[in-house]
Parts: structure tokens; C-alpha cells; sequence
């Protein structure tokens, strides 16, 4: 599962151009790396994440549509040999309303370990660039809602993100969301994070990032109330063609 603070993952970090109404160029994007802690909406779900991904992006007819997999492997106490393992597969189109970006994605959770059975679910994305940040509200419904992974009454994540280039290569971006269980309008973790994105080369980025995830659910037996808040960091490495 993957950390959609990060604005619905990879999905994101992949561009569109546009070429033609009736074709269009699709840009493609690879990245890999590593995180300390493998936080998901607060919820410490292991250690020493590493991970991989492929995205791909297009705009036709005024459709943004982008689409990607998401591989990890991570410590994960209490499996056999303390190796789990997740892939995620997603897609979304978006399009631009003039007041707002809209956008409604897929995702697929593929869990290979101990997370518990596979999952899926449908989000619903609104978002806006007011200058000083970009805000974007998102609703996720889960469609699969049997087992724990699928258990979670309707999630809604309200994000803040800004974005300064120091110089032409160095960009500091910070983000910042609130995680709220629709059902009950609880909120269940804030999470805050910089990434420090150099391009280093042409169509290249490196990019060491640390945040700070703080559980704020409180009722009992809740996987936010058996949480502990987690400063973590990490490095991703990304590559467009």
C-alpha cells in the first residue's frame, strides 16, 4: 500500500504532453528506492522499504491519463523470515475544470505477505494550485471491503504542497496531509515531508526526503491507536524518457 501523501504515488511524478486531439506522445518514467520505515496513512506496516516502479502518462482530448505498477519488499515483524513483500497496479485520468484539477484513479493492492488479502479501491481527487500551495482533497472507496486490508470505512485525505527552486537543479518540495476516516469523521494521522529533488542530468533526479508521521486516532484497538509516531527518511532515484 502505498504512501499517497505523496498525491496518489507515482502517478504524479509521471508528465503528459500533448500531441495532437487525436494522438499523443506518452512519457514514461522508472524509479527505485529506499525508505526506513514503510508508512502507509500512519500506519507503520514494516521497516527498510525498499521499492521500484514504472509510470506511464498521456493527455488526449484535454484527458490526462496516466498508469503504473509499484513493486516493494520490506521488514515486516512477525512473517517467517521477516521478508514481505507488495505490488501495487493503478491508473487515473484527470482533467483540468478551470476551478479545479479533477481526477478519478484505480488501485490495486497485490499483497504477497502478511498484510492480508488483496485489496482494491476507487478515489476520487480534486486539487488546486492557489499560489502560495497546491491543496488537493481526495476520497478513497474501498470496493473490496472483506479482511483487514479492505476494512477501512471510507478514507478521505486532505493534502498542502509547495514546491522552491533554490537553483536551476534544486528544487525543496514540502508536503503535508491529514488523514480523517470518513465513517465517524475521524482524523487517524497527519504525516509532513521535504524531499530535496536534484536533477543531477538530463531527464534525471535524485531525491533524499525525511518526514515525520504523528498518529492522532484514539479509539481503541484502532491501528492509529496502536501506533507510534515515526520520523523517517529516505532517497529515490527517478528516471524520465
Amino acid at each position: 500500500m502505498q504512501n499517497y501523501c505523496k498525491t496518489i504515488g507515482a502517478l504524479a511524478a509521471a508528465s503528459a504532453l500533448v500531441a495532437g486531439t487525436a494522438s499523443a506522445e506518452v512519457e514514461y518514467e522508472i524509479h527505485t528506492g529506499y525508505t526506513t520505515e514503510y508508512i502507509w496513512r500512519g500506519i507503520d506496516l514494516g521497516d527498510n522499504l525498499a521499492e521500484v516502479g514504472v509510470d506511464a502518462a498521456t493527455t488526449y482530448n484535454d484527458i490526462s491519463l496516466s498508469a503504473g505498477v509499484w513493486a516493494t519488499a520490506f521488514d515486516a515483524p512477525g512473517t517467517a523470515d521477516d521478508i514481505d513483500s507488495e505490488v501495487d497496479f493503478y491508473a487515473e485520468a484527470g482533467y483540468d475544470a478551470g476551478f479545479a484539477n479533477l481526477a478519478v484513479g484505480y488501485i490495486y493492492y497485490w499483497n504477497m505477505g502478511s498484510l492480508g488479502t488483496d485489496n482494491q479501491e476507487i478515489y476520487f481527487q480534486a486539487s488546486r494550485d492557489f499560489g502560495f500551495a497546491t491543496a488537493s482533497l481526495t476520497y478513497f472507496w474501498d470496493v473490496c471491503s472483506s479482511g483487514a486490508a479492505g476494512n477501512n470505512n471510507g478514507y478521505t485525505e486532505l493534502a498542502l504542497s509547495r514546491g522552491w527552486e533554490l537553483n536551476q537543479c534544486v528544487t525543496l518540495n514540502v508536503s503535508s496531509a491529514l488523514g480523517i476516516m470518513t465513517e465517524g469523521w475521524e482524523c487517524s494521522h497527519w504525516v509532513t515531508k521535504a524531499t530535496l529533488d536534484w536533477g543531477f542530468a538530463e531527464n534525471a533526479k535524485l531525491s533524499p526526503f525525511v518526514g515525520f508521521s504523528l498518529a492522532l486516532g484514539e479509539d481503541k484497538g484502532s491501528p492509529w491507536d496502536q501506533t507510534d509516531n515515526e520520523l523517517f527518511g529516505g532517497c529515490m532515484l527517478a528516471v524520465g524518457f
